[in-house]
């Protein structure tokens, strides 16, 4: 009980202090005007919002509940996580950041924030292709290859994608975010170690 409970006070630290901070206070500050609050001025931009919110929430659980850990580089899952979202799209935090910010951009009208996004979008994408794929890569070899070469890495694929399994009764999980730790068990708990995600 008091690891679930260490478990959950990580996640939401980590989401008040990385998206609170570059999600929600860093576009609103942008937004800003002569220290007044952003004006609303497209109501309709709220369900990109809160579609960007929901898949980050989406995404926390199952670094969580399968990961047992967090988005943080520095307190990542003890296991792969290839679950939910992360079946379709290898990046789906990263998607739902730029949600987040592209609908405050629309609901404020804001240029600045839409301009943040840009960046931000920009800075994902060479942090990915710079740092977490190659070091995935270099941790997991050839699996890690055959679940990038099956999982876009931005747009999400229709349908279910097919996972191959390692050993009998073994199974491992992906989230292709750059924790560089991995536990891999059979169906009786007993480490297995070939990886295939």
């Amino acid at each position: 009980m008091a690891r679930t409970w260490s478990l959950i006070v990580r996640n939401v630290v980590f989401t008040l202090v990385v998206p609170g901070l570059g999600g929600v206070w860093a576009p609103w500050r942008l937004a800003a005007h002569d220290g007044h609050s952003p004006a609303v001025t497209a109501w309709e931009a709220a369900p990109v919002i809160a579609a960007g919110a929901a898949l980050y929430v989406w995404c926390v659980w199952n670094f969580a509940a399968v990961g047992r850990g967090t988005p943080g580089l520095w307190d990542a899952p003890t296991r792969v996580v290839v679950a939910g979202p992360h079946r379709r799209v290898r990046n789906p935090i990263y998607i739902s950041a730029l949600l987040v910010v592209l609908g405050e951009a629309w609901l404020w009208t804001s240029l600045r924030v839409l301009a943040y996004a840009g960046a931000m979008a920009v800075f994902f994408h060479l942090f990915v292709i710079g740092y977490e794929e190659p070091r995935l890569e270099r941790r997991f070899g050839d699996s890690y290859r055959e679940y990038r070469n099956a999982v876009p890495r931005w747009i999400p694929r229709r349908g279910r994608v097919a996972l191959r399994r390692g050993r009998p009764g073994g199974r491992a999980h992906s989230h292709g975010s750059g924790n560089g730790r991995t536990h891999r068990h059979g169906a009786a708990g007993v480490p297995r170690r070939k990886f295939v995600a």
